[in-house]
């Protein structure tokens, strides 16, 4: 199943008062919001002193992740795909073994 590392961030306000307010209106959407079954979060952090964090995220339904978004318009996503490093290794693997193939002819 696919990888996702997210970095989010939240989008700046015009002013303090703004900002204060889209925070509160955050955790009131978060308090209740019950993420889809489709989205296997594995990790979801806060990065330490701003307003932002990572989530890393496994599924297939890119959709839901959408959805998910689409109800916290309060941030900036950034979505990365990702393979676990054993995984790249042995695909990095078979690729110098192609080229030492080709080379070789």
């Amino acid at each position: 199943m696919p990888k996702y590392v997210v970095k989010w961030t939240e989008r700046a306000a015009g002013s303090y008062q703004d900002g204060e307010a889209a925070q509160e209106r955050i955790l009131q959407l978060f308090q209740n919001y019950q993420v889809p079954e489709t989205l296997d979060i594995q990790q979801f952090v806060v990065r330490l002193g701003e307003y932002g964090g990572y989530m890393v995220v496994q599924t297939d339904d890119l959709e839901a992740m959408h959805r998910f978004y689409s109800v916290f318009t309060t941030f900036d996503f950034e979505v990365h795909p990702v393979l676990d490093v054993m995984t790249a290794v042995a695909a990095e693997a078979d690729a110098i073994a192609y080229r030492k193939k080709v080379d070789a002819v």
